[in-house]
Formats: C-alpha cells, structure tokens, sequence
C-alpha cells in the first residue's frame, strides 16, 4: 500500500455509504486508515478531488502528523494536525473532542503556548509526540424537560389569557350592529357576573318567556365569548332577539336589514334589566340600573305663565346633541340637559312652551353617551346621519353637570383621588393620613348619593369601606357607525381590554389599536365615528 493510492471499497459497500466515501487517509508515510470523505476535505483541502475518488497529494502526505493530547484524566489518541493549516484548526478539532472552545485551550508546547497564529515550523511537532491541554469545557446544554408548547396546542380558555382577548362574531348577515352591540356590554364584568347568577331554567312570575330565552341566550354568549379564539357563530341569540324585537327581522328582498345599534343597545338593557332583578329586597333590586342608571331631577318651567315643577327619572344613557355650537362632548351633553317642549298650561287654558332643565343627581358605574347623529329626513323618508366631528376624551368629568347635593357628596372622594394623583407626581397631601387610600374603579352598587356597596383592599379581599363615585370616568368601549344613514353602513365595537389593550372587533376580526387612535374616531368624514360611548366609573373607598 505504499503506492499512496486510494483503495476502492466493494461495490456493495460503495452503494451502503452514499454520504461517506471511505478512503486512505495517511497515519505514517506509509500506513493508511479510512476515513469519511467530508472529513477528509475539511481537514485537507490539499486533497485533489477526481469524481468521487480522492488521491491524496504528496505535499498533504509530508506535512501530516498524528499526536495525542491529554486533557484531564482523558488521553486522545492519534490526534491529526495538518501544518499546512493554522494551529486555529486544530484546536478547533479539539473543540471537537473535549467541548473546550479555542479561546479556552492552552495547549504546551516547545517555547511556551500553542498561539492561534503560531508557525508550525518553528514549534517542531513530531509523529506521535505527546502534547497536554489545560481549560475547562462549556456547559452541556440541556435539553428542555417540558418541550416547547405552541398555543394552538393549548386548551381554548388558555388561549384566550395568551391571545388577551376574546372571540371575535361572525356576521350572519347585516348583524354587525348586533356584534357591535354584544361586545361592548361584554366588556362590563358586573353584568357577566349577574348573568352567570341567573338560573338555567325557570323564571320568575312576572317576565315574560321571550325575555327569559333572550337573558338565557345572553349568558351562554358572553361564556361562548371568554372560551373562545375562534369566531363564534351568535345565531342563537340572534333568533332569541328577533323573536323578543321583531323589528329586528325585518327583511328586504328577501335579505334581513341593516338596524340601528343604539336601538338594540336599549333594547338589550331592557330586557335584561327585568331579567336581573333581584326578589330579595335585602339585596339591589336591579342590577342594570345600579351598573348603568343615572338619575336625572329636572326643573321644568314656563316662562309665559311662570308655573313650574320637578321630576326625577332614570336613564340608561346620556344625550350628546350635535349642532354648529358643538365641538366637544362635553358641550353636547348640556345642550343634551336641557330642551324644549309643548303641553298643556293650567294656568293659561292652552298649550304653552316650557323648558326643562335636567341635572345628574345620582351617578352609575358605567356611564353610556349616544352621539344623536341620526335625525328623521322627511325628502328622503328616512334617518340622515350629522358627519359632524365631535371630539370625546379618555378621561371624563361629569362634576359640573351634576345637581348641588350630589357635588356636595362627590368633594371628599375628589379631594382623595386628588390627594393619590398628587402622590404619584411627589405632591404633599392635603388630606389626613388616615384618608390614604388607594384609587380603585367602582366595583360595587352605586346610588344617588355616589356610593358603592362594596370595596376591596389592595390585595382585592372586601374590606368594611363602601367605594364612593367621584364623578370622573375612563373610557371603555365605543361604538362606531360608517356610512351616511343608521340603516346602512356598518358598525364596530372598540373595547379596553383588562390588560390596558384597546381592540377593535370588526365582527369576526378582532384587531389590536393604538389608545392614541380611539379619540380620532370622531367624525367629520365617511370614516367610522363614535355612536356610543361607555365610561367606567373612577373610584376610591372611604
């Protein structure tokens, strides 16, 4: 064999090593070993390549040597060095064997230290020599004991906490003014905990079989909602809603209509509001109310004949009304506070003009704002819509429209949150210590006096403190319409989700926005602009 030629393996054997070619590899000038083919031309590139078969070159021949290395307790033996290559390579063939990286090696030779650049000439190794490296090796990577789990593998509810939303709806056909509508009040955790409490089966005397199946329907959505990712198909409480409201199945040409959102949005309400009453009188008697009824006294008086009289009434939303004055919500709402209207004057024998002026006596937990965009166009025999752009802010403010007894009630829970606010910014307190309290969102039953029933602590056990409203609201979910009547277009829920994250449900398509953009959504082009607003209640216990 010491002709240097390569020895062809058996054509059987050649067929079982496609991806290694087995070959002479030199140890001595005269001995050879086999040795894999991608080895062989990685570590000696002098190799001249003819088809398959390589012929080791004379120059690769005199310049290869073999020596052992020890490191530690471990001996390798038969160690190849190619001095044609940089000692760089070898210590990377090193690497190889022992899990030292380069940088790490120190490897004695003649003149002190193996050097990466170092010349092999002058360090004189030999074949056969012993060499001995010192370093330690880099820690063996793990494998991970619990794989990799990707979230479509994961359960359905945990894939709602990953995702941080719920399911999108599909649209069953001009039904967008329904989802819009359902993801909005899903968004209030109160009414989906009501909802939960209600029985199954089984109602009470006085409400009727169409309101029971519509508040049932509404319990499995909101569930249907939180397990899912996917959209959900809401056809059974579409069915329910339109045998409750036949309006809402009015069709044309045999396809059903677009409807006005904030008609379902109160109708809903209503229904459910005689649904969630409560027949222990110990507890609220009605649920909706304390989470969504602000209580109005109103002084109607008639200037001509100067008579004049109260009332109070609860409502289940506020009237922003838009002319050429209006350029802000907060302008909207009074003129949405106060009107005109024609009855009957006692005093004068006929009808007269009186006007009532409306102020906020008692405050709710969520507070709803329509934009009155829609009015009756008697040319075209249906609503025009006002394109009007009307702005809205994150943080509302309702003290200045409140009665005199409520503001009186809304001073110490401000002067708190003033107090916390000013904490944060590395103000001194103005209040007494004793008065240092943490700003909660309302989470209890409210009343006309401010109040919540319930407060937690810090840690979210109820304390002995009822939380009191103070009259400042952030924003939670709007509603918008695009296009140019309230029975075309299409509508859109925006919600806060409980992570700070807004999301925009475009029926079935559930997509993620910037807080800085949902303030732009207010009108004054074709582009979707705010119908409904909800706020949730700012808070502190006392």
């Amino acid at each position: 064999m010491g002709s240097g030629r390569v020895q062809i393996p058996d054509p059987k054997e050649m067929q079982d090593t496609v991806d290694s070619v087995y070959m002479e590899a030199p140890t001595t000038k005269n001995d050879y070993k086999l040795c894999p083919l991608w080895k062989l031309q990685q570590r000696h590139p002098k190799f001249l390549c003819l088809s398959q078969w390589i012929l080791p070159t004379p120059e690769l021949l005199n310049h290869a040597y073999r020596v052992s290395v020890k490191w530690q307790k471990e001996i390798f033996p038969a160690v190849e060095i190619d001095t044609t290559q940089s000692p760089y390579v070898f210590k990377c063939q090193l690497f190889d064997l022992t899990g030292v990286p380069p940088e790490r090696q120190k490897i004695m030779v003649k003149g002190g230290l193996l050097k990466d650049d170092a010349d092999w000439s002058t360090i004189g190794v030999k074949e056969g020599q012993k060499l001995m490296m010192m370093g330690t090796a880099d820690e063996v990577v793990k494998a991970p004991e619990k794989g990799p789990v990707f979230m479509e593998d994961l359960p359905e509810e945990e894939q709602v906490v990953a995702v941080g939303h719920s399911a999108g709806l599909f649209n069953l056909g001009n039904t967008c003014y329904m989802n819009s509508t359902v993801q909005c009040l899903h968004s209030v955790p109160e009414l989906k905990s009501a909802l939960i409490k209600y029985p199954h089966s089984g109602r009470s005397n006085d409400l009727d079989q169409s309101s029971h199946l519509l508040t049932c329907a509404t319990r499995d959505l909101f569930n249907e909602l939180d397990k899912n990712v996917k959209p959900v198909a809401p056809m059974q409480f579409w069915m329910v809603l339109r045998k409750k409201y036949p309006q809402f199945g009015q069709l044309h040409n045999g396809v059903f209509m677009q409807q006005d959102a904030e008609e379902c949005w109160t109708q809903l309400l209503y229904t459910l509001s005689q649904a969630l009453r409560s027949p222990d009188s110990s507890e609220n008697p009605d649920t909706v109310k304390e989470l969504f009824g602000v209580e109005l006294v109103s002084r109607i008086h008639c200037q001509e004949s100067g008579e004049e009289s109260s009332e109070t009434e609860s409502v289940y939303s506020l009237k922003c009304h838009i002319s050429q004055e209006v350029n802000h919500l907060h302008e909207g709402l009074k003129h949405g506070l106060k009107s005109e209207l024609e009855k009957a004057s006692p005093a004068l024998g006929r009808s007269a003009i009186y006007v009532k002026e409306s102020c906020i006596n008692g405050l709710p937990r969520y507070l709803t704002i329509q934009f009155v965009r829609f009015f009756w166009k008697r040319e075209s025999n249906q609503k025009a819509k006002i394109l009007r752009k009307v702005d809205y802010p994150l943080e509302l403010d309702v003290y200045d429209l409140c009665s005199d007894d409520l503001r009186k009630k809304l001073e110490a829970p401000r002067q708190i949150l003033r107090d916390e606010e000013g904490k944060k910014l590395g103000l001194k307190k103005s209040a007494p210590k004793d008065n240092d309290v943490k700003m909660v969102d309302a989470e209890g039953s409210s009343n006309s006096s401010g109040e919540s029933s319930l407060a937690t602590s810090g840690e979210g056990v109820p304390t002995d403190k009822k939380t009191h409203l103070t009259g400042i609201y952030d924003l939670v979910a709007v509603l918008t319409h695009k296009g140019r009547s309230a029975d075309s277009g299409h509508y859109v829920g925006w919600v806060k989700q409980e992570s700070g994250k807004w999301i925009e449900y475009d029926d079935d398509n559930p997509i993620p926005q910037r807080e800085e953009d949902i303030t732009k959504l207010s009108g004054g082009g074709d582009w979707h602009m705010a119908y409904i607003c909800m706020y949730k209640a700012r808070a502190v216990p006392m």
